[in-house]
């Protein structure tokens, strides 16, 4: 079985995050950023992830560390359930569209992390989610999970579409990259 279990402990959080790549899309998220749980239930559900997420704020008053630390807990179970990486297709790609939103993700999970995003938002927030949080939460996921992730807005206008757009793609593209070769 492809999973990891991964608690992070910081001065500013607590973060327990339990994967299984091989799972049915089930989400169990508990942050207390309620559009990152939205955003990680969608980015679970079409990377058919099983994932559960507990995350608690010791001393973070606008969520930052919190949804760093997430990403960085998240990215160190997907290294670790990915193990050697022998016989993933390692590549993968998703167009997602989204009302008025289309993007684009490509992966590589090679090894190598490296992060490319253009997307724009128009205004800082998302309900409790800061906005350059978006870049800043893929960017910890590429680094900690060493993986190379390129989001490209291809065309767009309502911030909330963006921003699940971008993650329901990015489950597409880690699906489709780690999925198992003959």
């Amino acid at each position: 079985m492809r999973s990891a279990n991964v608690v992070r402990e910081t001065a500013e959080t607590r973060v327990q995050v339990e994967l299984l790549l091989d799972g049915v899309g089930e989400a169990r998220v508990s942050t207390p950023c309620s559009f990152l749980n939205h955003l990680l239930g969608a980015f679970a559900k079409h990377g058919l992830f099983d994932l559960r997420v507990e995350a608690e704020a010791r001393i973070d008053p606008d969520l930052h560390h919190t949804i760093e630390d997430v990403a960085i807990a998240l990215g160190q179970a997907f290294d670790e359930a990915l193990g050697d990486r022998v016989g993933i297709s390692r590549f993968g790609y998703a167009i997602i569209p989204m009302d008025d939103s289309l993007i684009l993700v490509s992966v590589d999970c090679g090894g190598r992390p490296y992060v490319s995003v253009k997307a724009t938002f128009s205004k800082t927030r998302i309900g409790d989610f800061d906005t350059d949080m978006v870049e800043h939460f893929i960017r910890s996921l590429a680094n900690s999970s060493r993986t190379t992730i390129h989001v490209l807005e291809l065309s767009g206008s309502n911030d909330h579409h963006k921003a699940e757009a971008i993650f329901k793609a990015l489950g597409v593209a880690m699906k489709n990259a780690i999925e198992l070769q003959p």
